[in-house]
Formats: C-alpha cells, structure tokens, sequence
C-alpha cells in the first residue's frame, strides 16, 4: 500500500480556501488538470455519497465519491471510483486549520492506495506532484486572483 502525505501553508484565511474547497465539484474551476465536471444524478455537492464525474484536460474520465464532510473539522473525504490510472482503493483525507500566527491556512492532503507490483513509486510521486502539489499552487493562484 502506497501512502502520500502533502502539506502547506497559504496566506489566505481558512474560511476563504475552505469555500472554496468544500464545494466537491467545484475543482475544475481552480484545478489546471481538470477540464469540466458534474455531479451525477443533480445531487448537492456537499451530500455525503454524491459521485462526481470530470474529465482531465487529456480527455480522461473518472469518477469519485465524497465519503465524508465535515464544516466544523474543515474536512472531507472522497474516494476512487472509475480512473484511467491503477490507483486501486484510492481514499483521500483533506483537512485544513487556521494558522493562529497571522491569517493563514493549514492544508494537509493524504491518500492510501494499493498499484500494480512495482508502480508505487511512479504512482506515488504522481499523486504527490501532479495532483496534490499542482492543486496547492493552483488554489494559491486561484485565491490570489480573487483577492
């Protein structure tokens, strides 16, 4: 089993990332690999069991459920439904905290998942840079746009 571990730190307030990362089809307007997304069924993107479909700017589609959300923790979690990529038992944590020493965010983003023998590296360091880091950089940019 592959565990990815990312975290950092913006200088936004918590209340502003966490609006705009609760809402669980909201990353195709900040991710830059997400080119659209819906949730299926016209379900509300914060109801627990809700399943978004989106598809990569490369054309790929997959599906994932949100398992947990939490406004009081500024959490949630989702899983792997449907994915071009062998991430098998994918379930991912987001949790953000209030960075007491000024007006900043705390984001940590981890995963657990299983890949065909000998792909955890490649696969790891995927998760790790490509979606975990390229989402941080992107809400920065996002954010700072918005400001």
């Amino acid at each position: 089993m592959v565990k990815v571990v990312k975290s950092t730190v913006l200088d936004h307030p918590v209340e502003d990332v966490w609006a705009v990362l609760r809402d669980f089809n909201g990353h195709d307007e900040w991710h830059p690999a997400v080119a659209d997304s819906e949730i299926e069924r016209g379900q509300p993107s914060d109801r627990i069991g809700c399943v978004r479909r989106f598809h990569l700017k490369d054309g790929s589609e997959l599906r994932e459920r949100l398992l947990t959300l939490s406004d009081a923790d500024m959490a949630f979690s989702y899983c792997l439904h449907e994915t071009p990529v062998p991430l098998l038992n994918y379930v991912a944590h987001v949790r953000l905290a209030p960075v007491t020493d000024g007006d900043g965010t705390f984001w940590h983003w981890e995963s657990r998942f299983d890949t065909p023998a000998g792909r955890e590296q490649e696969l790891g360091r995927m998760v790790a840079e490509d979606i975990y880091q390229g989402g941080f950089d992107a809400i920065r940019a996002h954010l700072a746009r918005a400001a």
